[in-house]
């Protein structure tokens, strides 16, 4: 009889753990989401409009534009080359930018150019995230003053 209750013990316990183990598995994931839905944002939304901004201050590299991006955000976003070159490459395949290599034997790096496209491409989408972007700046406002002051 004692064999059987620690046997069925240990399986409860078992059963807790695994329990406790979905449960926090699922927080877990809820946070990445969530972490991963407010870096889309920045990545989805503004990187590709800011990669065009930044292409329209002078020629540049894809990882020049990550740092160029860190410097005029003083650190607090400096965009991953591996986000950077996807965009390059669709504003590339739409116009948008040209690429050309510095050196077209040794193809070291490619250097983009706005297009004319890209620029008028550029101010609509300013024009169309104005709005979104000052909502955005209000709500941050609420919540911070919600929660901090």
């Amino acid at each position: 009889m004692g064999k059987f209750s620690i046997d069925e013990s240990i399986k409860e316990e078992e059963k807790r753990l695994y329990e406790e183990y979905k449960r926090k598995l699922l927080e877990l994931k809820k946070v990445k989401k969530e972490n991963e839905a407010v870096g889309q944002v920045f990545t989805k939304g503004l990187l590709p409009i800011y990669v065009l901004y930044v292409l329209s201050l002078g020629a540049t590299n894809g990882n020049d534009i990550s740092h160029k991006i860190g410097e005029r955000t003083k650190g607090r976003w400096i965009p991953s080359t591996g986000g950077i070159y996807p965009i390059l490459k669709k504003l590339e395949k739409e116009k948008m930018v040209v690429g050309n290599w510095d050196d077209s034997k040794k193809k070291i790096q490619k250097i983009y150019t706005i297009t004319e496209l890209g620029a008028e491409e550029l101010e609509k989408r300013k024009e169309l995230l104005k709005g979104k972007i000052e909502e955005a700046l209000e709500v941050f406002k609420i919540v911070y003053r919600d929660l901090y002051e």
